[in-house]
């Protein structure tokens, strides 16, 4: 379903002659196409919303390093590329969704110190993935094991 938008987006951004959004589409298109070749699997929507999520946490560290070197410019740049992209994940869960799934968790595989990381995080990343930024949750998870 995301692929197949991702492909009308392309035609529609080219015929409306919108440059960004197509630049955008692209780049998503060709580490699209790099995944499927690298890992020998067809394209579908998780392969898209991983390779989505690869790229929004490339601009979230390139806006840092843009506010370091006082660059608004290419901030807002990156800002609007960001919005285009968060088009193709699907809908973030909320801090407090994210906290119940993590509590539930916990209880479900005893985890009591932060020697239980690992096995905290491997359950709770299938239920969040696509979802919520995988370094905040992690960071949640420190503070509770903690």
């Amino acid at each position: 379903m995301l692929v197949e938008k991702l492909k009308k987006d392309m035609v529609d951004a080219m015929k409306s002659k919108d440059k960004e959004k197509l630049t955008v589409i692209r780049m998503v298109k060709a580490a699209l196409d790099k995944e499927r070749i690298d890992k020998k699997v067809e394209v579908n929507d998780d392969l898209l919303i991983d390779v989505v999520n690869k790229q929004v946490k490339m601009r979230n560290d390139s806006i840092e390093e843009f506010k370091k070197a006082s660059r608004d410019d290419l901030i807002k740049q990156t800002e609007k590329e960001l919005n285009i992209l968060k088009d193709y994940l699907p809908e973030q869960l909320s801090e407090d969704e994210v906290n119940t799934i993590i509590d539930d968790v916990i209880t479900k595989v005893n985890a009591s110190s932060i020697k239980d990381m690992g096995n905290v995080m491997k359950e709770v990343s299938p239920k969040v993935k696509g979802k919520a930024d995988m370094r905040y949750v992690s960071e949640i998870i420190k503070s509770k094991l903690n």
